[in-house]
């Protein structure tokens, strides 16, 4: 007990703290301390320096420097470096898709009449008008063939084609079918996300986005028919299933670089050879 009085005494002991001016021993601070008040003051500047210490770390860029801690500027880069590598994995797979497509055609497992008509065929096929001339005689035996079979799948019972296709979208045609020029298509005009048709029942064997053409789709029919869809906003169905006639397949955008504006690029291929589409579909 008289030592545990003793050590109370000596912790509460006062003891004065004074300061006093050397050349005229003026006092300029008095202090009356004791142990117990410098354990408590020692304690609270301890505490108090421990959290101004912590903030400091947690809320300046000092903490960068030390161990264990990473760089602001370091984690914005890693931020951006993630998402342009999260967007080439995904480049990467929509490439190794279309790739993937392509492969029957490079093989040859596919024939002609699937074909891109992005494919240089189209230009070796080009149509050579010095053997269009004919005589009079066979200018007017053509005009009357034409006038008799221009519309036969759409107005002829008796046609041995036992096909008929319906316009996929309704519109102004901005640009028709001309061969001189390599444009085997029509373009017509329409308000972005308007529905797309399929012309006719069939098998979609291409469906995905191409650098040129943007989203392209294109359809094998009955009767080698072929149909082709390019500068879709969307699309609506994938290789391999089949859609029926008048179905929604896609929607009207712009996409691709030769794209002038929202319109549907309507191709018609036939055997390998394109078809002007106007002379089977009623676009109006």
């Amino acid at each position: 007990m008289a030592k545990k009085k003793k050590i109370k005494q000596r912790l509460t002991d006062k003891y004065r703290l004074v300061v006093l001016n050397e050349n005229t021993f003026e006092e300029r601070i008095s202090l009356k301390l004791s142990l117990l008040n410098v354990f408590v003051l020692g304690g609270v500047f301890s505490v108090l320096l421990v959290a101004v210490t912590s903030i400091i770390i947690a809320f300046t860029p000092i903490k960068e420097y030390i161990p264990g801690y990473s760089s602001t500027l370091l984690k914005v880069k890693a931020t951006k470096l993630n998402i342009a590598s999260d967007s080439l994995t995904r480049q990467l797979a929509i490439l190794e898709n279309y790739t993937k497509a392509i492969q029957p055609i490079l093989k040859g497992e596919i024939k002609a009449e699937a074909i891109d008509s992005i494919a240089i065929e189209a230009e070796q096929r080009a149509i050579d008008t010095d053997k269009l001339n004919a005589s009079r005689q066979d200018s007017l035996f053509r005009e009357k063939v034409d006038a008799k079979t221009k519309f036969a799948l759409q107005n002829n019972t008796k046609s041995n084609v036992d096909i008929v296709f319906f316009a996929p979208l309704n519109g102004e045609i901005t640009q028709h079918f001309d061969p001189n020029t390599n444009h085997f298509a029509v373009d017509i005009v329409a308000e972005v996300g308007t529905p797309i048709k399929a012309t006719a029942d069939g098998t979609v064997i291409f469906s995905e986005w191409t650098l040129e053409t943007g989203y392209v789709i294109i359809i094998k029919h009955a009767k080698n028919f072929v149909s082709v869809y390019k500068h879709n906003g969307t699309l609506l169905k994938e290789q391999g299933e089949f859609v029926k006639s008048g179905e929604a397949i896609a929607t009207v955008g712009s996409t691709g670089e030769l794209t002038t504006g929202p319109h549907l690029h309507f191709e018609l291929w036939s055997n390998g050879y394109a078809v002007d589409p106007t002379n089977l579909i009623d676009f109006n």
